[in-house]
């Protein structure tokens, strides 16, 4: 990203993709950059919009059935997330966002739905609903701490040889096979709600990293605080 330009945030279909307060990633990702003075300037997209290509970091939320499926078509027919990460531009999706990157995904009745192949992933319906916390242990590639946040999803993820899992799980379904998320690229899936960002900002950093290089340190003890807080209550003594 040019140094004298602003970062671009594009949030995907807030009316559609926006049940789980996945929106509060938007503003880690805004407040973050700017306490280094990086300028921001966030696009909001609506199911009606066509998905800008110029976008530097684009985010889609969870949600439910029919929302989804309606974001998927659209998504498909569009056309323009894929041209944006195909030309570099670094995505967070999230929950049914997540699913949909795939190549299916289970519908209001189970049935398969087609998702927009940008991830090598397929999801159907597991056999229960997973709710409640959710702790993980990341990919040692990407130097990061364990992760902690809310599901609340009745999907199971399978994972092609196109992406890597995201994280191991210690607490909680995530995949369905003892991982949870994936990542390719510059592109990271999840069912990390909380918002996830907010749980997990050192996450939120290695996404802006991605868009704008080394970032310098922020004073993380609050943030700390709350991750230690939600590990403690969920992992055993």
């Amino acid at each position: 990203m040019p140094s004298d330009s602003a970062l671009r945030i594009v949030w995907i279909y807030p009316d559609l993709l926006s049940t789980y307060g996945d929106q509060g990633n938007v503003l880690v990702l805004e407040r973050r950059a700017q306490l280094r003075g990086v300028e921001t300037e966030t696009i909001h997209v609506r199911s009606a919009d066509p998905v800008p290509e110029t976008g530097d970091l684009y985010l889609i939320g969870g949600g439910e059935d029919r929302p989804q499926i309606l974001a998927a078509e659209r998504l498909r027919r569009d056309g323009g997330l894929h041209r944006a990460v195909a030309g570099g531009a670094v995505l967070l999706a999230v929950c049914a966002g997540y699913q949909i990157m795939g190549s299916t995904f289970g519908g209001e009745e189970g049935q398969p739905v087609d998702g927009i192949g940008l991830l090598d992933i397929s999801s159907s319906r597991g056999a229960a609903r997973a709710v409640g916390e959710l702790v993980a242990e990341v990919d040692a590639a990407l130097n990061l701490p364990t992760l902690t946040g809310f599901e609340n999803h009745m999907g199971v993820t399978r994972l092609g040889p196109g992406v890597k899992a995201l994280s191991r799980t210690i607490v909680g379904t995530g995949n369905g096979n003892g991982f949870e998320g994936c990542y390719a690229g510059h592109v990271v899936g999840t069912y990390l709600h909380g918002p996830a960002l907010a749980r997990n900002p050192a996450l939120a950093d290695l996404l802006l990293s991605w868009c704008v290089g080394d970032l310098a340190p922020l004073d993380d003890s609050r943030y700390e605080a709350l991750r230690q807080e939600r590990l403690a209550s969920v992992l055993p003594g």
